[in-house]
C-alpha cells in the first residue's frame, strides 16, 4: 500500500455542473505518479448524493435476518428485467445527524423494527471511480417476529416490502444472484463470518 495522500492531489478547477435532487461536481485535477512524478492535468465527474447508513437486521434466537424490496430507478435504467431489488435497510444521512440515529430512524420506517442493539459491521466507499458516497454498516440485532408487511414514506415516494428470511437462505440468495446490490451481499457475507458472535 502506498504512502500517498490528499497532498498527492492537487485540484486545479472545481464547478458544480448539476444541481438537482442530486449534485454533480466537475474537477479539473492531478495527482502524484506512483514513480513520483505528477500526471497530466485530468477532468472527472463526481456524482455527489451524500452519505449513507445501511442496516442488516438479525433475530441470533431463530437466525433471520431481514430484507427489503423496493422499485430502483437505476436498476431500471441499467436494463434489468425486474428493477425491484432485494436490499438492507438504508438511508442518507442528514444535516447534524448522527450515524447510529439514521440507523435506528430508517429501520423502523423501512420495516417497522426497533433494534435492541446495533453492532458496527464497517464503513464503505460505494463507487469511488464516480461518487463520493460512503456507507456505514450496522448489523441491527433484536427480535424479527413482529417484522413484515409494506412501509415507507409517501412523501418520499417509497413502497418498500419488508420481509424475513434465514441467515442462509439470504446467504443461498447472494449466490445465485437474486440478491444483486453490492451493499445487501456485503452485509449477508459479513454475517455469515461473524454471526456466532452475536447475541
Amino acid at each position: 500500500m502506498s504512502d500517498f495522500g490528499r497532498a498527492d492531489v492537487e485540484i486545479l478547477d472545481l464547478k458544480t455542473v448539476f444541481q438537482g435532487y442530486f449534485r454533480i461536481d466537475r474537477y479539473r485535477l492531478r495527482h502524484r505518479h506512483f514513480d513520483g512524478s505528477w500526471s497530466t492535468p485530468m477532468m472527472r465527474e463526481v456524482f455527489e448524493r451524500g452519505h449513507a447508513v445501511a442496516v442488516l437486521p438479525y433475530d441470533p434466537v431463530t437466525d433471520r435476518v431481514v430484507l427489503i424490496e423496493q422499485f430502483r430507478c437505476g436498476a431500471y435504467a441499467a436494463g434489468y428485467d425486474n428493477p425491484w431489488l432485494i436490499e438492507c435497510i438504508a438511508g442518507i444521512i442528514g444535516d447534524g445527524e448522527e450515524k447510529e440515529q439514521v440507523a435506528r430512524r430508517e429501520s423502523e420506517e423501512e420495516t417497522g423494527f426497533v433494534p435492541t442493539s446495533l453492532v458496527l459491521a464497517g464503513d464503505f466507499i460505494a463507487t469511488p471511480g464516480g461518487s463520493s458516497e460512503t456507507c456505514r454498516l450496522y448489523c441491527a440485532v433484536g427480535d424479527l417476529s413482529a417484522v413484515g408487511g409494506t412501509h415507507g414514506l409517501a412523501e418520499e415516494h417509497e413502497d418498500i416490502r419488508a420481509f424475513t428470511l434465514s441467515r442462509a437462505e439470504a446467504y443461498d440468495w447472494c449466490r445465485d444472484g437474486r440478491i444483486n446490490n453490492a451493499m445487501a451481499v456485503l452485509a449477508i457475507q459479513w454475517l455469515m463470518l461473524n454471526y456466532t458472535s452475536l447475541t
